[in-house]
């Protein structure tokens, strides 16, 4: 039971937890996406309506929100391929801070961007 506890508290666990749920996330985000692209095939005024309400500060949150995962996913992934096609070297271990880093000024950009 020690052994365990201690396994789930390294940092490679938490990558792990943190790429599962951010595809996860993402998974259910698409019907989402998918619906709001429908809307054009509503017309214009459809469109035009569902665009007004994403300007709403939650939403813009949400979206840089969506973004981070976006993020975290993709490096997380880049990660994973790293560690399964490539030799083991001791620079691999820095993998889960470039991933945590990569993730998180990729949100920042965004971030600046939208507000």
């Amino acid at each position: 039971m020690k052994n365990d506890f201690r396994a789930r508290n390294h940092p490679a666990y938490w990558a792990f937890v943190l790429h599962r749920m951010s595809g996860l996330l993402l998974a259910i985000f698409l019907p989402f996406h998918f619906w709001a692209l429908g809307q054009a095939l509503n017309g214009a005024q459809a469109l035009d309506g569902f665009l007004q309400w994403t300007q709403q500060p939650l939403v813009k949150l949400g979206e840089i929100g969506l973004v981070v995962l976006l993020a975290a996913h993709m490096a997380g992934g880049v990660r994973l391929l790293m560690l399964e096609f490539l030799a083991w070297r001791d620079w691999q271990k820095s993998l889960l801070a470039v991933a945590a880093g990569v993730s998180l000024a990729v949100g920042l950009a965004f971030a600046l961007n939208v507000v």
